[in-house]
């Protein structure tokens, strides 16, 4: 099984090409499901979820091209296979995203209850009721999520999410595309992504207004046609290199990155002592002196990502004073904190909060990455420590950084993949 061995200490200077988001590119594919295409997606990342994703939507009968050396995605034909089975969709939550889609189109979808990260239950109930709302018929059975469109198809409805929910609004903004009559999304996810993926439909010929508002309204549409929609840069990825630069005392520039993308990201840097700043072609990142502690609450965006709060997590363990952490997303997102432990850091957990107590110096040691997320906090702190760190269980890493390991050396880091 891969490792990556990290001697830290070293800058980061230079330049790291940020990928095309992982968390766009996979509903995006998904809408192939919603027309016989082609669908082309430019600056497609090379990930293992993509992977995964491209392996469902090609058993559900379409065609997938991936060419990584262009960076293209290419899929397109008719879905003859209207069920996601549970050996594919057990690898990654983001599975059922093609849910809303064979409902809206063929009237009816059979798909696993989903699997991912062990990071909360994240359970898929916004889902199925939007559907509901729109007239489906749904029977969960057996771990199976069975789906029926009445007579004549999926119908408009003003759907009012309870909670925010990125995931939710995805599906049901899929689902409304084809659906008959108009459809009310209030209190959508305004994450990138969601708006992201509403400039592809709209590519595709769908009507959509309120992109980037907490109210989407769809006029839905009789047949949606193929399109090509570049892919938007990945805002993780980006905060998660801003961050490697700061806890190196380095500087990076971000190419591709947008600092719209960031949100609260950007500020809750600045505070703890990091210049962000716009370029170019991308976002310069610089420490400026010594780094401070600063409270964090994750928030849907433009709040503070929870995708970002173990990345953050691991700069406070080097930082002057204390912070705190509090996960509103997900009830257990906290998994890397005794890893980073183990490397020397003064981190409590009460509840939903963490407390932690800058120490100056992290010192290097084996550690099991135990998510996406928590995999690449501990590459961070190992960037930082003294000595040699080993990050086991990195296949969560591959599911969503692109070569991370070649990226980081080519600015400086000593840091490699090690096989067997």
């Amino acid at each position: 099984m891969d490792r990556i061995r990290i001697r830290g200490g070293r800058r980061l200077e230079g330049r790291i090409p940020v990928s095309g988001a992982k968390n766009a590119t996979l509903p995006l594919m998904a809408c192939a499901l919603l027309t016989d295409g082609p669908l082309v997606l430019t600056n497609a990342p090379d990930l293992a979820d993509i992977e995964t994703m491209a392996g469902l939507i090609a058993q559900h009968g379409l065609s997938v091209e991936h060419d990584k050396r262009a960076r293209t995605l290419t899929l397109a034909g008719r879905a003859t296979n209207l069920e996601a089975p549970y050996d594919l969709v057990r690898r990654m939550r983001a599975s059922v995203l093609v849910l809303g889609p064979l409902l809206a189109r063929y009237g009816r979808a059979r798909v696993s209850l989903p699997g991912g990260c062990a990071i909360g239950t994240r359970p898929v109930d916004l889902h199925l009721k939007g559907l509901e709302a729109m007239g489906a018929t749904i029977v969960v059975e057996a771990g199976y999520i069975e789906a029926t469109a009445p007579e004549g198809g999926l119908q408009g409805a003003r759907i009012i999410f309870p909670q925010v929910s990125v995931g939710a609004t995805e599906n049901l903004l899929m689902a409304a595309a084809l659906a008959s009559g108009e459809t009310e999304l209030v209190n959508a996810a305004r994450e990138p992504e969601i708006g992201d993926l509403a400039r592809c439909l709209m590519a595709m010929g769908a009507d959509i207004d309120g992109i980037g508002s907490d109210k989407l309204t769809i006029k839905g549409s009789a047949r949606l046609s193929g399109a090509t929609h570049g892919i938007i840069p990945d805002r993780i990825e980006a905060g998660t290199f801003a961050i490697a630069a700061a806890i190196t005392g380095g500087s990076l520039l971000l190419e591709g990155a947008r600092l719209d993308h960031l949100g609260a990201v950007t500020r809750t840097l600045r505070d703890a002592g990091v210049d962000v700043r716009e370029a170019a072609d991308g976002l310069q990142v610089s420490r400026l002196n010594g780094l401070h502690g600063t409270d964090v609450v994750t928030e849907p965006f433009p709040g503070f990502a929870t995708d970002m709060q173990a990345q953050f997590m691991a700069l406070m363990c080097v930082a002057e004073g204390a912070a705190m952490l509090t996960e509103t997303i997900f009830e257990n997102r906290f998994m890397h904190v005794p890893e980073l432990n183990r490397m020397g850091a003064r981190i409590n957990v009460h509840g939903s909060s963490a407390i932690i107590r800058g120490v100056g110096r992290l010192s290097g040691a084996p550690v099991m990455a135990t998510d996406l997320r928590a995999s690449v906090s501990l590459i961070l702190a190992g960037l930082a420590a003294t000595g040699e760190t080993t990050v086991n269980r990195v296949y969560h890493l591959d599911r969503g950084y692109e070569r991370i390991e070649e990226k980081l050396a080519a600015v400086g880091a000593d840091i490699a993949r090690v096989t067997g």
